[in-house]
């Protein structure tokens, strides 16, 4: 305490707790807000991570609410027939597991921590402020505001720099730590406020205000040089056309089965294709940019990030029950790495980050089954998120809008997920775990009567 700084955060610690105790709401729906505009304090300080203001202000809400609904449940109860949440809660029983058998069983709890006061407050005590249908809108205009802040403040920087493609990897720092999880996120916000514009008639000076909202997401996203989160916008919209024209599955998985029978058998001259592609990630042409994700002759990025994923897999075959522990794959993947998959950009004492991919992160920190759970999760989200489109009326084109652009949303980040891991993050957690909240209060609403009131009692 002798640091004369630290004092100064105390009138803010007090206005965080009245609004805690006597304005829950807003403070909650601050949240999202916060959540673009939130930085990480490791950047400058030798600490531990940790994202200010919304991550104290998650874990304090955590244990409010967790008081409150001991003393007085506010839960509603139809949420514990769902089978997102039933999902949720195997997947963080097994990363409870798999934390006691971890090789850092400190770093697993700490991670395990920061998974409960990101899905405690936020999908499971969501589903009781959502209830007012103007908090779902208010939650997501105040996320897309935020972060087209956030954009506006990076293209402003950027521009110094005549928008090139090296600082465009840096520029949206300190609010973000890179370009990947920038363009993660912007992906994510462009649906929503496609859907925002969509859902109902606004007044004039709202809709310029949602065109302009979508032109400079649409700028942002173009200039943070991510082709990842380009390809996951052409996914998103490839689900909306499924969904809106109700296009059948079958057709679908049966061609995808043929293409990956195709890739199987013609894969050494797929392989020898690729190994021509000299296009690299630097380059700021788009068409070049886009065709150097299939680069894995010469592009440092791709090759380091095959380096990451042969390290998740020879983790998983090390440990293919439980694996190293959640959030352990920064400390343990070094001694993994092959020769032949080190690029100028790998590091000897694996301290670069995580697994490039949420899926093969789950296998190699929490085994197959805790794959199998994280899979579990992703699967239960989309179900949900889908069944709930397919069922509400026709009528209801307001809500539909919005639950198509929220699905989306979300099909942006998990097509992402492939080849980066952020739901460890607030900026990835809030808004998705936002999103499902508000899913489960659209579900409990077009409930047959006869199911409401037995989940009332």
């Amino acid at each position: 305490m002798n640091d004369p700084s630290v004092y100064s955060l105390i009138p803010v610690a007090l206005l965080a707790i009245y609004f805690a105790i006597f304005q829950t709401e807003k403070l909650f729906l601050s949240l999202a807000f916060l959540t673009p505009l939130s930085v990480n304090i490791e950047e400058y300080t030798s600490s531990f991570g940790l994202f200010v203001p919304t991550e104290p202000l998650l874990f304090g809400l955590m244990l409010l609410l967790g008081a409150i609904q001991i003393k007085n449940p506010i839960l509603p109860k139809h949420i514990w027939r769902s089978p997102l949440i039933w999902a949720v809660v195997i997947y963080l029983l097994w990363l409870l597991i798999t934390a006691i058998t971890s090789s850092h069983p400190l770093v697993s709890f700490k991670f395990i921590l920061a998974k409960l006061w990101f899905i405690i407050p936020v999908l499971f005590f969501g589903t009781y402020f959502f209830q007012k249908n103007s908090n779902r809108i208010l939650f997501l205009w105040l996320f897309i505001s935020a972060t087209v802040i956030v954009i506006c403040y990076t293209l402003i920087h950027h521009s110094f720099y005549g928008f090139g493609e090296k600082e465009g990897h840096w520029v949206m720092s300190p609010f973000f730590k890179d370009h990947t999880i920038y363009g993660a996120i912007v992906a994510l916000v462009f649906p929503l406020a496609v859907g925002l514009y969509l859902y109902k008639k606004h007044s004039p000076l709202v809709q310029l205000t949602l065109l302009g909202f979508i032109l400079i997401i649409i700028i942002g996203l173009v200039l943070s040089y991510t082709r990842a989160a380009w390809l996951s916008v052409v996914g998103s919209i490839a689900l909306a056309f499924v969904l809106y024209y109700k296009i059948s599955w079958k057709p679908i998985v049966a061609l995808s089965v043929v293409a990956l029978g195709i890739m199987f058998i013609q894969w050494d001259d797929i392989q020898m294709e690729l190994e021509r592609n000299k296009y690299e990630h630097t380059t700021e042409a788009f068409d070049e940019r886009l065709q150097s994700a299939a680069n894995i002759s010469t592009d440092a990025s791709n090759l380091e990030r095959i380096n990451r994923w042969s390290c998740a897999i020879a983790m998983f075959k090390e440990r293919p029950i439980v694996g190293y522990g959640p959030g352990t794959y920064a400390f343990e993947y070094a001694p993994f790495q092959r020769p032949e998959n080190l690029t100028i950009i790998s590091t000897n004492f694996g301290d670069m980050g995580n697994a490039h991919s949420e899926y093969l992160g789950a296998l190699a920190e929490t085994g197959f089954f805790g794959l199998l759970s994280f899979l579990a999760v992703v699967a239960a989200i989309f179900y949900t998120g889908i069944s709930l489109y397919h069922r509400l009326d026709r009528t209801q084109k307001a809500d539909r809008i919005i639950v198509l652009s929220s699905i989306m949303a979300l099909s942006t980040y998990f097509i992402h997920a492939f080849l980066n891991n952020y739901l460890d993050t607030d900026k990835a957690a809030v808004p998705i775990w936002g999103i499902c909240a508000i899913w489960l209060v659209y579900e409990f609403e077009i409930m047959p009567p006869n199911d409401q009131s037995i989940v009332k009692d």
